[in-house]
């Protein structure tokens, strides 16, 4: 029997404390009230002074109600039973389906042991050219998508949840506008994929504790996916509103704020989670891609600058479209030497190209004259960003490497590309 405490000391926005002994850090407890039962985790241990925080906010619970302590920390089912469902921040079901027993793990577990981890060498296909040919997303890879509000980031997961060429995807919204759940339910749902989709949504009307649970939970099922050989894609979105609940959370229990009021250990929270991504050695892997938007397009605020320390990378999604400059997967050399011979020659000409063409368009908007060289050039980059950048391109990696030939030819002579010539005899295009 777990013992009942009585005695609430304090109540602080959605944090109780109490009295009490032999309780673990994360722990999980009920709290009874007159309206029913709710879930708390330990978020602090003074002594004998144990703060919680509850899941269903504090709204309702009095001095004098029960708290019982379950000596463990936060569980939730896993398995091949949750493929098609959504659920909230707490793990309870969102879709009317039925609440989930089977297969309880622990949440909020250590990282993977490095022993147990091979050297990342697997593309993940998602048919976005910018993302396939120029910056390719690696097994068991952490990458942020940097944006800001009203960028179409949360498109560009759906759409990576669509394509991309793994067994599982887990999707943990945080913050979510209630419209933006739906976009990912009815897109996802009607491209056929939810099938093989696991939701975990905690919206803005949702507690602001729930928020901290989302990632944990998808991490904890995504890796029993994983140790049971499945290839699985974690997509969180938003982490600045993790970040903004931690600093909520920091603010109720009075720490000493760190740089723009977030709690010191930040860089430590972010870490625990983006460091869940692993391939394996015997099993699956767990990739991880997370929007970070920066207030102000700030990429010095707190939860970016600390993200790009912990991460492989990162996409910049600016003006609608992925920012060949800026962006950065630093592991696709490890698998872009082994999709085409000319997928590393296609990567850099196109980038080096495009290069001159934004230099070229300081020019033109200076004044200065323009060379049929610089022609060539703005000529070379309408049709990149239409035919390359554009989010609506949506073709294979071999397609989009032939098309970046197609558009080199029609702008250059192979020489101007300087690329060497037996690459040269075998990919450029003849002409009609």
């Amino acid at each position: 029997m777990h013992k009942v405490y009585t005695d609430i000391v304090q109540i602080a926005g959605d944090v109780i404390t109490v009295e009490a002994e032999g309780v673990g850090y994360n722990d999980i407890a009920e709290v009874t009230t007159r309206r029913g039962t709710s879930l708390a985790q330990v978020i602090r241990l003074d002594g004998k002074l144990v703060s919680l925080q509850v899941f269903a906010g504090s709204k309702g619970i009095s001095t004098g109600d029960k708290v019982r302590f379950l000596s463990h920390p936060m569980r939730v089912a896993s398995g091949e039973n949750l493929l098609g469902r959504i659920f909230n921040g707490s793990g309870l079901p969102l879709d009317k389906g039925p609440i989930l027993t089977d297969n309880i793990i622990d949440i909020g577990g250590p990282p993977v042991n490095p022993v147990k981890r091979i050297i990342p060498n697997k593309m993940i296909r998602t048919g976005i050219p910018m993302i396939d040919v120029f910056n390719s997303l690696v097994e068991s890879q952490k990458l942020p998508i940097f944006s800001i509000a009203g960028e179409p980031y949360n498109e560009l997961l759906a759409r990576i949840a669509i394509q991309a060429e793994v067994d599982i995807i887990i999707l943990g919204g945080m913050g979510l506008k209630y419209d933006d759940y739906l976009f990912f339910r009815e897109k996802i749902e009607n491209a056929g994929a939810l099938s093989r989709s696991i939701f975990f949504i905690h919206t803005a009307a949702d507690p602001t504790v729930e928020c901290l649970l989302v990632p944990d939970i998808s991490l904890a099922v995504a890796e029993e996916a994983a140790l049971h050989g499945k290839k699985v894609l974690v997509l969180l979105t938003d982490m600045t509103n993790f970040a903004d609940a931690l600093k909520e959370i920091s603010i109720t229990m009075e720490q000493v704020p760190s740089n723009r009021g977030y709690p010191g250990d930040l860089y430590s929270q972010l870490a625990a989670r983006y460091e869940k991504a692993v391939d394996f050695d015997t099993a699956g892997s767990i990739t991880i891609l997370a929007v970070t938007t920066m207030p102000g397009d700030d990429v010095t605020h707190p939860v970016p600058d600390n993200t790009g320390y912990i991460t492989e990378g990162q996409f910049y999604l600016k003006n609608g479209v992925i920012e060949p400059f800026g962006s950065l997967s630093r592991l696709k050399q490890q698998v872009n030497g082994k999709t085409r011979d000319d997928h590393r020659t296609i990567m850099d000409t196109m980038i080096q190209l495009f290069a001159n063409y934004r230099e070229t368009i300081e020019k033109q908007s200076m004044g200065f004259q323009m060379s049929a060289w610089d022609k060539k050039l703005l000529a070379y980059g309408r049709l990149f960003e239409k035919q390359m950048m554009s989010l609506d391109v949506n073709i294979q990696l071999e397609d989009a490497l032939d098309r970046g030939w197609q558009i080199m030819a029609e702008c250059f002579t192979p020489e101007e590309t300087g690329i060497k010539k037996s690459l040269i005899e075998k990919y450029w295009p003849e002409r009609k």
